[in-house]
């Protein structure tokens, strides 16, 4: 239950206005209220909101390592905003500073985990199937314009068989398994807590822990990354990590940049060791233009772009307004970050 007297003032951008005003009335019922825009409160420095919802048209094409001046004001308003009790974001990570801050501060944080999760994973997916079937290569090769037979050492691999070991087994994790699997691959999970240190689960999928799960490296054909960004897993794939993958295998990235060791993913590429890699996310985003990871021809670059889809909007602002029902209500937020 929120604990502000008088009108619960709700800060959100002019366009979450327009499209979620009528109903978030219906969700408030007569509870005062005031919704605010953020473009008004940038504008005059209103510090007062109590609730803040962060959508995607908000962030825009900032990244958390380049922030544009629209949204850093955004971000100072925020800090500044000594009333301010939770905030709702699109996004299903938390690891932007500003949200880090805000929890120290005692700021409640909600995100929108598993709004794109089928997005994610399918897209995922697609990189997955694009560099099995070598599809980068043979791009190369029609805009040269060469025929070149699919045989022998080129021949592709079966799926069937192979072994995928997804790191993390959240929402995106869950859907991408139940794909794989279709294509009768066999999957590892890798999570926080299973039933066993080595664990089958009644679908069929192996559970290992963070502090086993080097031990499936070995037999993983494709590592596959969709875990959120923590202390336990910045920095996870290191060169050590790699080393332990068998020869040729892929590594698809739909997770943070910083979970891997980019440097040590370039060599691994380089030295021929990592088969292929699909990348959604980098240590730094925008990709430097001098990165060599723009080159190698088994590498696939996409600008943290496996999320977007023109139905997220309508099941992140779903999400907020399901939220706020229970803030005012006094239940439990859902996707609290803790």
């Amino acid at each position: 239950m929120s604990d502000t007297n008088g009108p619960l003032r709700i800060l959100m951008s002019q366009q979450s206005m327009d499209r979620w005003g009528a109903s978030l009335a219906a969700v408030m019922g007569q509870r005062p209220h005031e919704l605010i825009s953020l473009e008004a409160a940038a504008a005059a420095q209103r510090t007062d909101a109590h609730v803040a919802f962060i959508s995607r048209e908000v962030t825009g094409t900032s990244t958390k390592h380049e922030i544009h001046p629209a949204l850093q004001r955004v971000y100072e308003l925020l800090r500044q905003s000594q009333d301010l009790r939770w905030v709702h974001i699109h996004s299903a990570g938390a690891d932007r500073q500003i949200y880090l801050d805000l929890l120290a501060k005692g700021v409640r944080i909600t995100t929108s985990s598993g709004a794109n999760a089928q997005v994610v994973a399918t897209v995922a997916l697609a990189g997955l199937l694009a560099l099995a079937r070598r599809f980068p290569l043979l791009w190369a090769e029609q805009q040269a314009r060469q025929w070149i037979p699919m045989m022998g050492a080129r021949m592709p691999r079966d799926l069937p068989g192979q072994t995928a070991t997804i790191v993390g087994w959240g929402p995106i994790g869950q859907k991408l398994g139940s794909l794989l699997q279709a294509l009768g691959m066999r999957v590892v999970a890798v999570r926080q807590q299973v039933a066993a240190p080595h664990s089958t689960a009644s679908d069929g999928v192996e559970m290992v822990t963070f502090e086993s799960w080097t031990r499936v490296l070995p037999q993983t054909d494709w590592l596959i990354l969709a875990c959120p960004l923590t202390a336990k897993t910045r920095q996870l794939v290191t060169a050590s990590v790699l080393a332990s993958l068998p020869p040729g295998a892929h590594l698809v990235n739909v997770a943070r940049g910083e979970v891997v060791d980019e440097a040590a993913l370039v060599s691994a590429l380089q030295s021929g060791h990592l088969g292929g890699a699909f990348l959604d996310v980098f240590a730094h985003e925008p990709l430097p233009a001098d990165s060599p990871l723009w080159s190698f021809p088994q590498v696939m670059v996409t600008p943290h772009a496996a999320g977007h889809s023109d139905g997220n909007e309508t099941r992140v602002g779903q999400m907020f307004l399901d939220n706020l029902r229970c803030w005012i209500e006094g239940t439990p937020l859902r996707n609290s970050v803790t």
